[in-house]
């Protein structure tokens, strides 16, 4: 099957059968073409199918396969915890990234106006797209070969995950990484590259004066994330900081600090024996 041109923008999708091979899923050509209509195009040929409801099909397959894997490889992990995995793994920023590994947008079937304000790369385009590609992969091949082509593109997405922290992404782990270590809040630095519609960004995070991470990605959010992870890994692999090192606010805070936790006691000389200095006050009374 050849590629479809979007009448009147000069603009092509790619051959869909390029998409079926990378895949490694035989999918029939009909099936997959449907999959890759956004709406925008088929409103614009005469109300063409849209990939609409194979998106909704291979939403809850996605979730099924993501969940079932989870639970299975993480049993001690109680349910809330496996909630934010989940979510980490199947929110649309990730599904975008996935998709954007495939070039999945050079496929899509684009209307003008979304091609003409860069819809190949909109993160709920790419989302939705690679949504209706596993649920036609469901309709057209089984349940086993949409879970296989699942596992294939999700699996380091939820090895990734299974590192986040308390958060749902990277951003929100290292920040409260930073906060539990008294590091200071990351600072995110970003410049971009190329042209508008192929444009790459590098971002920097820095934490304190340390600079602790970079990443590159098609998307500000991208870059920012992976610099985030890198700069995550680079402070977890550090030893943290003395537990029971005093923390001078603390001092001044607690009213009755306990003598032995005493941070101002912790770098105090010991007495020696018999050098107490006398004391003029009267020996209190018993049970005073």
């Amino acid at each position: 099957m050849s590629g479809r041109r979007n009448e009147g923008d000069g603009t092509e999708a790619r051959d869909p059968a390029d998409l079926s091979s990378a895949l490694g899923v035989a999918i029939n050509p009909e099936v997959l073409e449907r999959a890759l209509t956004h709406r925008s195009y088929a409103y614009e040929n005469g109300g063409l199918p849209t990939n609409e409801r194979l998106e909704f099909l291979g939403d809850s397959v996605l979730g099924l396969v993501v969940t079932d894997t989870l639970f299975n490889e993480h049993p001690s992990l109680p349910e809330g915890q496996l909630a934010k995995l989940r979510a980490a793994c199947v929110q649309m920023g990730t599904l975008a990234e996935v998709a954007r590994e495939l070039r999945l947008g050079s496929f899509v079937r684009l209307g003008r106006g979304e091609e003409g304000t860069g819809g190949r790369d909109k993160p709920s385009i790419l989302a939705d797209t690679l949504e209706a590609v596993i649920g036609a992969t469901y309709i057209d091949c089984g349940l086993a070969a949409a879970s296989d082509l699942v596992h294939r593109l999700f699996d380091p997405v939820i090895e990734r995950s299974a590192g986040l922290g308390a958060g749902l992404d990277w951003k929100t782990s290292l920040q409260e990484l930073t906060a539990d270590r008294g590091l200071g809040v990351p600072e995110y630095q970003v410049k971009d590259s190329g042209p508008d519609h192929q444009k790459l960004f590098r971002a920097v995070v820095k934490v304190g004066a340390r600079e602790l991470g970079t990443g590159e990605g098609r998307s500000k959010k991208a870059a920012e994330q992976l610099a985030a992870e890198a700069a995550y890994r680079a402070i977890t692999a550090e030893k943290p900081p003395d537990q029971n090192q005093a923390d001078p606010e603390r001092t001044e805070l607690d009213p009755d600090p306990a003598p032995d936790s005493s941070p101002a006691l912790a770098d105090a000389v010991p007495a020696q024996p018999g050098s107490a200095e006398p004391s003029d006050d009267p020996e209190p009374a018993p049970g005073a």
